[in-house]
């Protein structure tokens, strides 16, 4: 089964849906399959990823109102080895429909089981909110990822996701656990950004790569690809590598196991060996001397 991570902070702002599209593309680019799935009303990783919103026939909201399947929904993206679940501002409307079901909060953990084996990891892009589509990733993933500024209100952030995380643990996803925290926008010339970083240190784990202020990390939503394909080079590409490599190294690939011979059952008699085909005899050698021989042989028995 895949590794399915949530990126969620009810915080706007802080990095997630840049976290999400940049860190699924760094994925696929150590050849692991990676699915991204936008639960984000405003579509940002849909657009981030070149996929056009006006083109989806099918998008989360179908999946979580039980329209279409999953596997329906799933559109590829230039990156390869990538592909995603868009949104649309039809997921706006999600909230509201679900509200009255009794499995309102476990249907995309519903529908991602029905993928089995086909992707390693999946990556949820939540909202700014703590609302019932944040509760849908919650609940559907394995380990939570938390891209965090590093300022104090972020920190306030953290202390009320925190709590909303031990309800979800407590209702629907009792293995839920928080993986890291990303810290983003990183500027090292600021103290405030030390004090905030040092003080997150101390009581989560944080992920020894950083991600820096960089323009190339701005610039490439807006061409419509991660920053891996618009600059790989610059440091917020570099960055997100990074921290890719620290996640494949917590979460390595499983190789297939090889298939073993089948031994016979106890009912079962072993089969004997074929005997090997016996060699025709070779035609006996003439004495020497040949016919001329045996004939004055006879004549002299004679």
């Amino acid at each position: 089964m895949a590794v399915i991570f949530a990126v969620a902070n009810q915080k706007g702002g802080v990095g997630k849906t840049t976290t999400s599209v940049n860190l699924a593309a760094s994925l696929a680019a150590a050849e692991v399959s990676v699915l991204l799935v936008d639960c984000d009303p405003q579509g940002n990783a849909t657009s981030g990823t070149g996929v056009s919103r006006g083109t989806v026939e099918r998008s989360t909201y179908d999946v979580l109102l039980g329209q279409c399947t999953l596997a329906e929904a799933i559109v590829s993206t230039p990156v390869k080895g990538l592909d995603i679940v868009p949104a649309t501002q039809d997921l706006v409307a999600a909230e509201l429909e679900l509200v009255d079901l009794a499995d309102r909060a476990t249907r995309l953990r519903a529908a991602l089981e029905t993928l089995g084996d086909r992707y390693d990891f999946v990556i949820l892009d939540c909202p700014p909110s703590l609302g019932l589509l944040t509760v849908n990733a919650l609940s559907a993933a394995d380990r939570v990822i938390v891209p965090l500024q590093c300022e104090y209100f972020a920190l306030e952030g953290l202390t009320h996701l925190m709590a909303t995380i031990d309800r979800i643990k407590g209702a629907f996803n009792p293995d839920l656990a928080v993986e890291g925290v990303v810290l983003t926008m990183f500027d090292g010339r600021n103290s405030l950004t030390h004090q905030v970083a040092d003080e997150v240190r101390d009581h989560f784990r944080v992920y020894s790569t950083v991600i820096p202020r960089n323009v190339r990390l701005s610039e490439a939503p807006s061409h419509g690809v991660p920053a891996l394909l618009y600059d790989a080079q610059s440091r917020g590409a570099q960055a997100y590598l990074g921290l890719a490599r620290e996640i494949l190294e917590s979460f390595p690939k499983k190789e297939p196991e090889p298939e073993k011979a089948r031994e016979p059952s106890p009912e079962e008699p072993e089969q004997a060996a074929e005997p090997e085909p016996e060699k025709p005899a070779k035609p006996a050698r003439p004495a020497k001397g040949g016919a001329k021989a045996s004939a004055k042989a006879e004549r002299k028995a004679g």
